[in-house]
Formats: C-alpha cells, sequence, structure tokens
C-alpha cells in the first residue's frame, strides 16, 4: 500500500515537470489576469509554495532548504524544474514518513489518504487553470499533450 500511494504522488509530480516542458517560453508568461495575478509560470511556482508551506506546518526538517517563489514573480522554467523536482521529493519523503509513523510527521486528521488527495486535487485545479489560459491566450499545448497528462499508467 505504501508503494502503491508513493506512486500516485510521483504520477502527479511527473504530469506537472511534463506539462512543464512542453509549454512554449510565450504561454508560460500567459496570464487571464487584468489585475496582476499569476502568470501560468506564476501559479506552477505556487504549486512549489505550497508544497513547502505544507511542510514546514507538517515536517519542518524537510522544508530546510526549499525556498519558495515571492509573490509576483515569473519563475524560470529551469527554476520551476529544479523546485518542483526537490519539493516533489520532499513530500515524498514525508508521505513515506507519515505511513511509517515516523516522529514529527503530521499528516491531515483524516488520514493519509486525505492528505495526498489534498496535494493532488490542488496541483490538479492550478493545471487546469494553467491549460485554460493557454487556450485562450492562444498557446494550446498539442492535442497529444493534452490527453497524455490524464495517462497515468503511461507518465
Amino acid at each position: 500500500m505504501v508503494d502503491d500511494l508513493l506512486e500516485a504522488w510521483r504520477t502527479n509530480n511527473r504530469i506537472n515537470l511534463f506539462l512543464l516542458e512542453r509549454i512554449s517560453d510565450e504561454g508560460l508568461r500567459s496570464t487571464l489576469s487584468t489585475r496582476g495575478g499569476r502568470d501560468v509560470a506564476g501559479q506552477l511556482g505556487h504549486l512549489h509554495n505550497v508544497r513547502v508551506w505544507q511542510l514546514e506546518k507538517r515536517a519542518k526538517d524537510l522544508a530546510h532548504g526549499l525556498t519558495t517563489f515571492p509573490a509576483k514573480v515569473s519563475p524560470e522554467r529551469e527554476e520551476l524544474k529544479a523546485a518542483l523536482t526537490a519539493s516533489g521529493a520532499a513530500i515524498e519523503a514525508f508521505l513515506a514518513g507519515v505511513m511509517a509513523g515516523e516522529p514529527r510527521r503530521r499528516g491531515f486528521k483524516k488520514g493519509i489518504f486525505t492528505t495526498l488527495a489534498y496535494f493532488v486535487a490542488h496541483e490538479s485545479h492550478h493545471r487546469g487553470n494553467v491549460l485554460l489560459t493557454l487556450k485562450q491566450c492562444g498557446h494550446p499545448l498539442d492535442k497529444n499533450a493534452r490527453y497524455a497528462i490524464w495517462g497515468w499508467d503511461q507518465i
């Protein structure tokens, strides 16, 4: 069961990285906001930031060395890739630690599956926002990439 739970998390993270690789440079700077909201790169940076903030509350030692992107900053592709890779590994270690009953690992009160579901739901929500922003701003992903993010057995 632990391996299955961790593989679900890894797949979620691979999808984020897959998506990042396929967004054009123009697409990363796209936004639907008319009031200074996040562009696509900022939305992906937000995924990383939320991971770090949750780790700071739930497994402080795993957040050590992870930095967040300041508000209104549009991270570069390589910064995002490095950040999502590092925070993805930290969340994996956190989930494994909660499952193993390690001290100072605090998942959600409703259990480890709710903890995992929170992270996946939050990140899926923002992936949907990213895809809509790209489409509306004229930088849609190609059809194969749009469908590939749903191929959890293949990605």
